[in-house]
This record gives C-alpha cells, sequence and structure tokens, in this order.
C-alpha cells in the first residue's frame, strides 16, 4: 500500500501506521486504528522520511491533521 496515516501523541510526537491490503480501506483502517479522538492524516508513503534516526523528531502542525478523527 502506498498511503500511510499519521496522528500526534500526546507528548508531541508523530505515530505513522503503515496499513496491509487487510480487505479495509486505508480511511476504514484510519478509523479503526488511530486512537479515539485523535486527528489524523492519510499521506503518500513519499511524504514519510525514510530515514529514522530522528524520528522521534518528526512534527506536524495540528491544522495539518485534517482527514478525519478516529474512533
Amino acid at each position: 500500500m502506498d498511503k500511510r496515516i499519521i496522528y500526534k501523541n500526546d507528548d508531541g510526537t508523530v505515530s505513522v501506521i503503515v496499513p496491509t491490503n487487510c480487505g479495509l480501506t486505508v480511511e476504514q483502517i484510519a478509523q479503526k486504528d488511530v486512537p479515539t479522538g485523535k486527528a489524523y492524516k492519510i499521506v503518500n508513503v513519499s511524504e514519510i522520511s525514510s530515514d529514522r534516526t530522528f524520528r522521534n523528531a518528526w512534527t506536524i502542525d495540528d491544522a495539518e491533521l485534517t482527514d478525519g478523527v478516529g474512533n
């Protein structure tokens, strides 16, 4: 799958969900797997850095998390 789901944790770090082909759409996976009340965004895999060296330093502005909210 060429999409990723991102959301911000309570401590400000960013989580990335890597969906698998499980019969659900990426939107359904986001609704199911993003924690309740957390805003999320679905992005192309190319928008996520492949360099994991500083992954705990990744940030995102809340205003960019516009695709939905976890259930």
